[in-house]
């Protein structure tokens, strides 16, 4: 199962990326809506005592969180699809168990949580503002250094190592 794993992350990357934009085609006012409502309570924007300024950064507020949703289904789907074809690449490369093992749990777990950030921010964003839900999910996009330094990482040893029928391991 520890082999199966990161394949199954990555899988599972997709299957958020896609359920999502499923959401988006079945009922986009749904995060639009909730965006709007989110402004509404977002204390900063409410403090703006000028009509025509509040409702034009009430406008590009919702406009830049509705993005947010967009970019977890965008980073998701690539990202996921990226980490699935290097796992399937590692399986030619001769590798020991262990090296395969850290490379392929940093790629796909790295590739999995990084696009929660712009999920996160998109969710929290409204209400605590766009930067402050940026910073408070940080976390999530520091997962993409992971996954980066999975993919380097993976890549030399592609290139230093023989390649081999796939997935039978040096030890």
């Amino acid at each position: 199962m520890k082999y199966k794993f990161p394949y199954l992350l990555s899988v599972l990357g997709m299957i958020g990326g896609v359920f999502i934009s499923i959401l988006f085609g079945a009922n986009e006012d749904l995060f639009k809506n909730r965006i709007l409502k989110g402004l509404e309570d977002n204390v900063k924007i409410q403090s703006i005592e000028d009509a025509a300024l509040k409702s034009e950064k009430i406008k590009t507020e919702q406009e830049k969180n509705w993005r947010y949703y967009q970019r977890y289904h965008f980073h998701a789907t690539g990202i996921s699809a990226l980490s699935l074809a290097m796992l399937l690449l590692l399986g030619f490369v001769q590798l020991s168990s262990k090296e395969f093992l850290l490379t392929s749990y940093m790629i796909s777990i790295g590739g999995f949580l990084y696009p929660f950030v712009w999920l996160f921010a998109g969710l929290y964003g409204p209400e605590m503002g766009r930067s402050e839900a940026k910073e408070a999910f940080a976390v999530f996009g520091y997962m993409g250094g992971i996954f980066l330094i999975g993919i380097i990482y993976g890549l030399y040893l592609g290139m230093v190592r023989r390649w081999k029928s796939p997935f039978s391991f040096a030890d």
